[in-house]
This record gives structure tokens, C-alpha cells and sequence, in this order.
């Protein structure tokens, strides 16, 4: 059994794809960052970064004590080699899975987080930042526009590569992206958003968080977004109650 500590974002969504593409038995525990549950000390034992997702294995290969990742990219790797499945077992394949999987997890999703920051929450406009990181934005959507050319997957098959890029890159249109002048890209999209994993794991967001993301508060945005290492040793995130 997988314990799954999600909150319907795209870090989240990732696993909820694996998981449900390989029909691995799991359970959600809701970890509302809005609330700042994601600085709870449970949470914190398994995610020191504080960020969400995270997983406990409670049935590891080695049939010892449970294992618990943190990371979003180490938990698919984590979840590949525990199944065997989408990542390819020959060299060649591994090695291109590996190089998108960490791109996504060192410039995808990194990069696409700022566009998103700096256009919706940012409590004021900066032209700078918002050209930028949208330049930035682009800049990536072609290098995947590039790597799609005779290729439906970014590492030939479906791999846990995808599954890292599509919730970010699914998210074009906030992100200021005409994804019409990407057309590999909008296939790919399109690929894996008719998998019926995809369409699975996406419905777990309206079923956990009915009302959509909510009008962000100003406590809000001091938990998300107002974390030093001072604030949070000091438990000043951590919910009362």
C-alpha cells in the first residue's frame, strides 16, 4: 500500500498519474498547503523540504520497515523501479528517460512555477519578472516542440518522463503560451490527456477540492510564499489547531 500525501497540484498530479496508470493500491492523505499543512511535524518527518508530495511505502521490495520519499521525481523513479514499468529497462532508454525527467524537475517545472507566480499571485505586477520567466516559458515549450519531432514521447514510449512534464505543461494557457504554435506539444497534450490514468487522476482534484482554487488570502499568500528558514523553525506556518 502507498500512502500518498497530495493536494491537487501539478507536483501532485504527477503521482496520481503513475499510480494510477500501474494500478498500485493507494490511499490519499490531504495535505491543504493553503492551510499550511504541509509544515505539520507528521509531514515534515517524510517531506523535510515541506513541500508536497511525499509517499510511505508501507510494503518496500526489501520487506522491511516502511519507506517514505519526498520529491516529486524521486518518488516516480521510486514507484518505476518498484514495478518495473515506465521506465525502460535498456540503457539507451533509461538514460533519455532519466535526462527529461530531471529537466522537468530542474527547468520545467521550476520555470513554469515563476511564470505562474509572477501573472496570478504576485501582490504586484512586474513587467520584468512576468517577460522573463514567460520568455523562459517558451523558450522550454519549444525545446519540447523540438524533441517531439518523430516521437510521440519525450523518451520514444511512455515513460514517468511525461508524466513529470504534462501537469506543467498542461497548464499553457495561464502560462501565456499559444500552444497552437506548438504543435508536437499539443499533440503530446493531447495523447496524454486522453489516457484514461490521466483522465482518472484529474478527477481527484474536483473530488478533493470541489470549489476549484480558492481567492488567495493574504495568510495565504504569507504561508505559501512568505517561508524563510527563521519562520519555519519557529513553527510560525504550522496551523493552530
Amino acid at each position: 500500500m502507498i500512502e500518498l500525501h497530495y493536494w491537487p497540484t501539478p507536483n501532485g498530479h504527477k503521482i496520481t498519474m503513475f499510480l494510477e496508470e500501474t494500478g498500485l493500491a493507494y490511499e490519499i492523505v490531504l495535505v491543504n498547503i493553503g492551510k499550511g499543512e504541509q509544515f505539520r511535524p507528521e509531514f515534515l518527518a517524510i517531506a523535510p523540504n515541506n513541500r508536497m508530495p511525499a509517499i510511505i511505502d508501507r510494503a518496500p521490495a526489501d520487506g522491511g520497515a516502511p519507506i517514505s520519499v519526498f520529491e516529486s521525481g524521486a518518488i516516480l523513479l521510486y514507484l518505476a523501479e518498484k514495478t518495473g514499468r515506465f521506465i525502460p529497462p535498456d540503457l539507451r532508454g533509461r538514460v533519455a528517460t532519466l535526462e527529461w525527467l530531471f529537466w522537468q524537475m530542474g527547468g520545467l517545472g521550476p520555470m513554469l512555477g515563476q511564470n505562474t507566480h509572477f501573472r496570478a499571485y504576485a501582490p504586484e505586477t512586474i513587467p520584468y519578472a512576468i517577460d522573463r520567466y514567460g520568455r523562459e516559458a517558451n523558450r522550454l515549450f519549444g525545446v519540447m516542440e523540438r524533441r517531439l519531432e518523430g516521437r510521440d514521447f519525450l523518451a520514444g514510449e511512455y515513460t514517468i518522463a511525461d508524466m513529470a512534464c504534462y501537469p506543467w505543461a498542461v497548464t499553457w494557457e495561464r502560462q501565456g503560451i499559444d500552444v497552437a504554435e506548438f504543435p508536437r506539444v499539443k499533440a503530446w497534450l493531447d495523447r496524454i490527456g486522453a489516457r484514461p490514468a490521466t483522465q482518472r487522476a484529474y478527477a481527484l482534484g474536483p473530488k478533493y477540492r470541489p470549489d476549484g482554487p480558492p481567492q488567495m488570502t493574504e495568510e495565504q499568500r504569507r504561508v505559501l510564499f512568505g517561508q524563510t528558514a527563521a519562520s519555519v523553525a519557529s513553527g510560525a506556518h504550522i496551523p493552530k489547531g
